[in-house]
């Protein structure tokens, strides 16, 4: 077998490009997805299970994806059309879901048309962001992929910005920012029309300037020969799956939750800490609702500078767990910071954890799955490491509320606890020497 070939900084970045473009979807979705059920009328304490159903469907969905794509050959790619088949589905979402209170349906038929359209934009989302870390499985050598994750990392953090402050953009420019009782604003709905423009720009680029392997170069490059003796069959693959694989999970099960509470519960912590309110039918509401985007995209620059900072660590493990404690400080410090401005700080702190999140899993556990073949099976079954936290937390969410006293600000201390055990864990995985 061949040693795969350094790629060029071009190359790597042309690979990824088009994260840029499903990332502005992706936060506009984490940024606004509460945001927008609260003002169609969602109660705080069933807030949580609206975000079930999305990453159900991931679990679903993206094994069934990453093992189809290991089969698939075509003149167009082996994991870009499952790219561009994901893309177009969420750019046709992104145009309805946030118009779902204004097509004159009853209360009780808003929410299930509005818990389908995020269903299928969550589904279709994963299915164009996961090719991407299957390219990067299947081109980059081991001694590229952390810089190849960090260039994901950084146009996913890119993207981020743009999305999250797309709303506060279009308020400042003129756009109205209160709508009727139960209809989303119009700085939220253009946002998410600018958001699906961009992601079919951004995929079109990426399918146009990549050029897969074909199955001959494929083999070459990479240890394929039972992946044509057995089926693939997923209980077996997880049977023989590296013990990292599960411990780099248990890293993702805590991460995963915590990021989870904070799209949930967020834009209600700063409206509450901030400017003294759950009202989602106020003004104020609205208001921080624009501001909570614009957090959002300084924790997403501050995920761009540590990104580059990740590869500078003595080890990817050391970075993990520093970047996950610090998140867990800066989620804790959120109802704490009663100043607009001040809030500033926790979401600088909340990024370098992000920023992990999305370079060192990939990275540790594509390096672990090296000779193990079915590397794009492996890899959506990874994604159950992303989508089962996420369906517990949503579980529990309500009944954690709860018990902290219906004040969804003191959400965030819950998620900084996740990120600190996180962090703990992160010294469990065993790495190859």
């Amino acid at each position: 077998m061949k040693q795969k070939p350094d790629l060029s900084f071009w190359k790597l970045w042309n690979l990824s490009f088009g994260f840029f473009g499903v990332q502005i979807a992706y936060a506009l979705q984490s940024a606004n997805i509460s945001r927008i059920f609260r003002t169609l009328g969602a109660d705080p304490h069933s807030l949580s299970f609206f975000w079930i159903l999305p990453p159900l469907m991931g679990i679903l969905v993206q094994p069934i994806v990453g093992t189809l794509s290991d089969r698939t050959w075509t003149r167009f790619g082996r994991r870009i059309p499952y790219l561009f088949i994901g893309a177009l589905t969420a750019v046709a979402v992104m145009c309805l879901l946030p118009n779902a209170g204004s097509l004159g349906l009853s209360i009780s038929m808003v929410m299930i048309f509005g818990l389908l359209m995020l269903m299928l934009l969550d589904t279709s989302i994963n299915m164009a962001m996961q090719p991407f870390k299957m390219m990067v499985g299947d081109m980059v050598n081991e001694e590229q992929k952390g810089k190849a994750y960090s260039i994901q990392s950084f146009l996913c953090n890119a993207g981020s910005v743009v999305g999250f402050l797309f709303p506060f953009i279009f308020a400042w420019i003129g756009l109205k920012n209160v709508a009727p009782e139960g209809v989303v604003p119009d700085t939220v709905i253009w946002s998410f029309y600018i958001g699906a423009a961009i992601l079919i720009l951004c995929v079109i680029y990426t399918t146009l300037k990549v050029k897969e392997w074909t199955p001959e170069e494929y083999a070459e490059y990479n240890p394929v020969s039972n992946e044509k003796e057995d089926s693939g069959n997923w209980f077996v693959l997880l049977k023989n799956a590296p013990s990292a694989f599960w411990r780099i999970g248990l890293v993702q099960f805590f991460s995963w939750a915590a990021f989870l509470y904070m799209w949930t519960y967020v834009v209600d912590a700063v409206s509450i800490t901030v400017w003294d309110t759950a009202d989602s039918a106020s003004e104020a509401y609205q208001v921080a609702g624009n501001w909570t985007g614009v957090l959002y995209a300084i924790q997403a620059m501050s995920s761009v500078a540590w990104a580059a900072l990740i590869p500078r660590f003595k080890s990817i493990k050391l970075a993990y767990a520093v970047s996950m404690a610090l998140g867990g400080l800066g989620f804790a410090l959120i109802p704490f910071c009663p100043g607009q401005y001040l809030q500033i700080v926790p979401f600088l702190f909340i990024g370098c954890a992000w920023a992990a999140q999305l370079a060192c899993p990939f990275t540790l556990v594509t390096n672990a799955l090296q000779g193990y073949g079915h590397m794009g099976a492996y890899l959506g079954l990874f994604n159950g490491t992303i989508c089962v936290p996420q369906i517990v937390a949503a579980l529990l969410g309500g009944s954690i509320l709860t018990l902290v006293g219906s004040n969804q600000a003191y959400m965030m201390i819950v998620s900084g606890i996740l990120l600190f055990a996180g962090a703990c864990a992160v010294f469990n995985i065993k790495t190859k020497k």
